[in-house]
């Protein structure tokens, strides 16, 4: 019998290595974790290295192996260069590949979790599994441990991170360009962003598309490592639950570990979405938005967040409560293994937790508006959501300020801060509260969901924005020089590009026909005739108004259908994410691009269906400041950033 084993275990390899199944044929193993060209290529090609750890850097191994009919898997074994590992058993887990059970009756998902290893090089790690009869399968693939220096008293101490979710070259451009003019062809001051001395190019492809979603647009950053479009700090499997896919470790979660650095996340957007929640959590569904906040304070223990503020109160309001949309569907409880190899806390079913009052017991200053973030002083934790979802944007907060407009009144939140007071309040907790440093994270999410929208004047808006908060950090890191600062997006959205300039007043624009004649041949002025356009800047560092006469125009790439009148919008569209957006007056705001200026604009056809312009795959700038940033430069991967910063912060 055993001699019929080796046979059938030869005859299996030949299968795999021609991809081939038969209905006799032995078990096989049909995805094995980390991801590797290794595996992938049956063992024919190693490079590109796609799975890169930091030496120490914690993440999972699994594989899944579908058994012949009627037959079981009764062990998976694991070794690593050709040596067997050791691990606690209470961190293995042998369960049943749901996403495939009905097809392949007894799949199994074979996990070691919380792995690491210390050796830098290349290695080889193979799962080699035995079904109920005895016969056995084996696959190998291959990941690299990458070194850093040990750290001293050049490394760095903070970094921060600041994202402009969806913010290309022509996003940044255009806030350029209205914010400071323009004069005989040189610009009269530049960006913030601008003056930072180091610059790279992104590449952003996710682990399955060229095209990004903002999931993988944050972590690969933030893990070194390639995640699926939707899914944070975790891998693919082919189980169906949420939160038990196979984990890498975070930036945050091994600093908090090896060198007790605290975090802080900060973010115009609802705080569960994929930016922020890929600081520090671990699930293949981004959605997910019940588990993801839960997962914020329950594990604030492994990440070392300690500030985080933002929109997205609805998910930590117990339900029953107005504006609350916890859901137990979208909560977890952690998989022993789970919580064996990562500390990981349990979790429960609790979709009438009283999230806010948990921050607090747990020792959390919570700030509900402005007001009372101004007032906090520096707390040890620090909690703000200042929106039932996405905070209101730039334009919109400005306006409300001034008393111009009522879209905060109508949203019902008249005191939100802006990006820079969010930047400087984070900034002060965390410089009283981490001796051994931080990383803060500073989103500006709306760059991203107002091209969605192709809402031209907001979008630009919100890159001013995110450009006073950098200056807020770049002021940082010069009283602090110990202090890295990155400016970067995750993706481009849109296509946004300048297409030139309005070649009439605004008073014009209001009397035009809604014809293509006259909203485009005649108001679009390319080359010469786009000129200069000039905005008056107020006090407050955003434009008096933006309905200047021969406006700067602005035109999309990857856009869905909308109506164009080249004026700046009353009303954002509808935002879905808000719980009471079906409710008055929100829910008269228009519906989509196409229900907006369809009685003064003309229709423009876009390239992609829908209602929404989509991400786009080109790279993306990174900018550089401080300690360490001359070592970002030329065209990198965005894996190649978490490296880049790990050797600057070194190892203790």
């Amino acid at each position: 019998m055993k001699h019929r084993n080796t046979l059938v275990a030869v005859t299996v390899a030949s299968i795999l290595a021609v991809g081939v199944n038969s209905a006799n044929a032995a078990p096989t193993i049909s995805r094995l974790t980390p991801p590797s060209q290794l595996f992938a290529t049956n063992g024919t090609q190693s490079t590109p290295m796609i799975a890169r750890f930091i030496a120490g850097q914690k993440f999972d191994l699994q594989a899944t192996v579908r058994p012949d009919a009627n037959q079981t898997i009764t062990k998976v074994e694991w070794s690593i260069d050709g040596a067997a590992i050791n691990v606690i058993k209470s961190k293995t887990s042998l369960v049943p590949a749901t996403a495939l059970t009905a097809t392949v009756p007894n799949a199994v998902a074979a996990s070691v979790r919380g792995f690491s290893i210390g050796k830098i090089g290349v290695h080889t790690f193979t799962a080699r599994a035995t079904q109920s009869d005895g016969l056995t399968v084996t696959a190998t693939g291959n990941f690299e441990v990458v070194g850093t220096p040990l750290a001293g008293a050049d490394s760095v101490k903070n970094v921060i991170i600041l994202l402009g979710d969806g913010m290309g070259a022509s996003q940044r451009t255009a806030a350029r360009i209205m914010l400071n003019g323009y004069a005989q062809g040189k610009v009269n001051t530049k960006l913030a962003m601008d003056t930072f001395p180091n610059t790279a190019m992104i590449m952003t492809a996710s682990l399955n598309s060229i095209v990004t979603d903002s999931a993988p647009g944050m972590q690969n950053y933030v893990t070194g490592n390639k995640a699926a479009n939707n899914q944070e700090g975790v891998w693919p499997d082919d189980t169906t639950a949420k939160f038990d896919n196979p984990r890498v470790e975070y930036l945050s979660e091994y600093l908090a570990r090896k060198q007790g650095k605290k975090l802080g996340i900060v973010t115009t957007a609802d705080v569960f979405d994929a930016t922020p929640a890929s600081m520090a959590i671990h699930t293949q569904d981004r959605g997910a938005g019940t588990g993801i906040v839960d997962q914020f304070l329950d594990d604030a223990g492994n990440t070392g967040l300690t500030v985080l503020m933002g929109g997205g109160r609805k998910w930590f309001l117990p339900t029953g409560t107005v504006g609350s949309v916890r859901s137990d569907s979208s909560d977890y409880v952690m998989p022993g293994d789970i919580i064996a190899g990562w500390g990981a806390a349990s979790g429960a079913l609790d979709s009438t937790r009283d999230l806010i009052s948990n921050f607090q017991a747990a020792g959390w200053t919570y700030a509900s508006d402005k007001t009372t973030m101004d007032s906090a002083g520096t707390p040890s934790k620090l909690l703000g959501l200042f929106s039932y979802s996405n905070m209101n944007v730039a334009l919109d907060k400005i306006d409300g300020r001034r008393g111009a407009s009522t879209v905060v009144n109508d949203y019902g939140f008249t005191d939100q801060p802006m990006l820079d007071e969010m930047t400087t309040k984070a900034l002060n907790v965390l410089d009283a509260n981490s001796p051994n440093g931080f990383v803060l994270m500073v989103e500006a999410a709306s760059i991203d969901k107002q091209a969605h929208n192709m809402d031209s004047e907001r979008m630009i808006l919100d890159t001013i924005e995110f450009d006073h908060a950098i200056q807020v950090a770049k002021d940082y890191a010069t009283a602090h020089p110990d202090t890295l600062v990155l400016v970067t997006a995750d993706h481009e959205c849109a296509g946004a590009v300048i297409i030139g300039a309005s070649t009439v007043t605004d008073a014009d624009l209001q009397t035009k026909l809604p014809t293509a004649d006259s909203m485009r041949n005649t108001v679009v002025g390319v080359y010469d005739a786009a000129g200069f356009p000039k905005y008056t800047i107020d006090a407050d560092g955003y434009p008096a108004t933006t309905n200047v006469d021969k406006r700067l125009l602005i035109g999309y790439g990857a856009n869905a259908d909308r109506y164009e009148d080249w004026r700046t919008n009353t009303q954002p569209i509808q935002d879905s994410q808000q719980p009471l957006g079906g409710s008055a007056p929100l829910n008269t705001y228009p519906a989509n691009p196409l229900a907006r200026d369809a009685a003064t604009g003309y229709l423009v056809t876009g390239q992609v269906a829908g209602s929404s312009a989509v991400h786009t795959g080109g790279d993306i700038p990174l900018s550089a400041f401080g300690r360490a940033s001359n070592t970002l430069h030329g065209t990198i991967d965005n894996t190649d950033v978490f490296f880049s910063v790990m050797k600057a912060v070194g190892r203790k």
